[in-house]
């Protein structure tokens, strides 16, 4: 990780929390979330079936982990990590309109996950790092905002120019990453001009918990529940809208409204940073998340679905920002390695989750009539109330 010290600019907080965003609203928005609205018009033109549709998100939870696993090992500062992997996006996003087959799609969003992941632990380790350095970690709800602003854009173009199809929708949304990268690179190399070097004194956050026994392996434990507690009902929920809204343009609404209420949740979040510590915000999400998959055990009914998808969308990128908060706590010399670790997790977390699905399909029926989602769901909620439990306890360790 390239070192900030008095040979290095550090780019003002502004300009910070801007690059971040851009970064994770390409990264993470597009490359990563912009297949969700899209497949529904992809199965609707006949490119791709429901069997296909799953093969192309398997391979990019798998992309996501080895992505993750490989970060800590890129080499070059996190300028070239970052604007590396965002022109890896856009290429990638922008090849699905012109590739043919669905062996050549698996590639490609295998490949995408691998980006994500890369530009998710590199901003992660750059912006969170420099943010806390500066004693401005309520900021990085800015920057963690991106991945919202980028679900939120993707989902709105699908729905807006719906018409153009999904060839076309997938060419534009690669132009778009192309362009919000350029921009992050030029901001980047203006801030970094235009800056002059500070030493940096900061010490290592206040209730740092490096010295407790196997504290980070407990941290990767609990944001790897993140992965597996989120992806059940993202991957189900919106079928379960579609039933219900048989308005086309009311469904092709829902993923824009779940992009910006994510944006807004790390905004809330930064500023409740400021009064509470961030450990209490991650268990708090998990706690609300355990309440949005429990909500559909009980209703399939409009009410029980939108506050179930508010929950969800609510918490999942506040529990991210924590989370990885946390973890450059544990480790405020060199976070990257961890924060790859976490990552790690959470994409084995999210390839468990519909695997467990795929198993209890096979096992005998579950009691009280009970189907495979919502035996799987049912885990998901004990594991998030049980890692809510874990996290909330745990502060009385660091407060002392």
């Amino acid at each position: 990780m390239e070192k900030l010290n008095s040979q290095h600019h550090i780019p003002p907080t502004w300009a910070v929390c801007l690059i971040g965003a851009l970064g994770l609203a390409v990264a993470m928005g597009i490359g990563r979330f912009a297949f969700t609205p899209l497949l529904p018009l992809m199965r609707h033109e006949g490119l791709i079936d429901a069997g296909g549709g799953a093969w192309l998100a398997a391979a990019n939870y798998l992309g996501y982990l080895l992505g993750a696993l490989s970060a800590a090992w890129l080499p070059g500062s996190p300028r070239i990590q970052v604007l590396g992997s965002l022109l890896l996006t856009a290429v990638l996003t922008t090849s699905i309109a012109v590739v043919p087959s669905l062996a050549g799609w698996m590639v490609l969003r295998l490949a995408a996950g691998m980006a994500s992941a890369w530009t998710l632990v590199a901003i992660s380790s750059w912006a969170v790092s420099t943010l806390a350095q500066r004693q401005r970690s309520d900021a990085s709800g800015w920057v963690f905002a991106g991945v919202g602003l980028g679900i939120a854009v993707a989902g709105g173009l699908t729905w807006w120019h719906a018409e153009a199809g999904a060839s076309a929708l997938w060419r534009e949304l690669g132009w778009l990453a192309l362009g919000l990268a350029a921009v992050a690179g030029l901001l980047w190399r203006k801030a970094d001009s235009a800056v002059p070097a500070r030493p940096a004194h900061a010490a290592a956050p206040a209730h740092a918990a490096a010295a407790l026994p196997g504290h980070s392996t407990a941290l990767v434990l609990c944001y790897g529940t993140l992965g597996f507690g989120y992806i059940l009902p993202a991957t189900y929920l919106p079928a379960l809208a579609q039933e219900l809204m048989h308005d086309p343009d009311r469904f092709g609404l829902v993923w824009p409204v779940f992009g910006t209420a994510a944006a807004c949740s790390t905004l809330l979040a930064g500023y409740a940073l400021r009064r509470w510590h961030g450990r209490r915000i991650w268990a708090a999400s998990h706690a609300a998340m355990a309440a949005g998959c429990a909500l559909p055990l009980f209703s399939h009914s409009g009410w029980a679905v939108t506050m179930a998808a508010l929950l969800v969308g609510g918490t999942f990128m506040v529990a991210t920002m924590t989370g990885l908060q946390q973890a450059r706590n544990c480790a405020p010399a060199n976070p990257k390695p961890l924060l790859g670790r976490m990552t790690a997790a959470f994409a084995l977390g999210q390839i468990a989750g519909p695997l467990l699905v795929l198993v209890l399909r096979h096992l005998p029926p579950a009691p009280f009539g009970l189907t495979s989602i919502t035996l799987a769901q049912s885990f998901a909620v004990v594991a998030l109330l049980g890692s809510a439990h874990w996290l909330y306890r745990s502060l009385h360790y660091l407060e002392k």
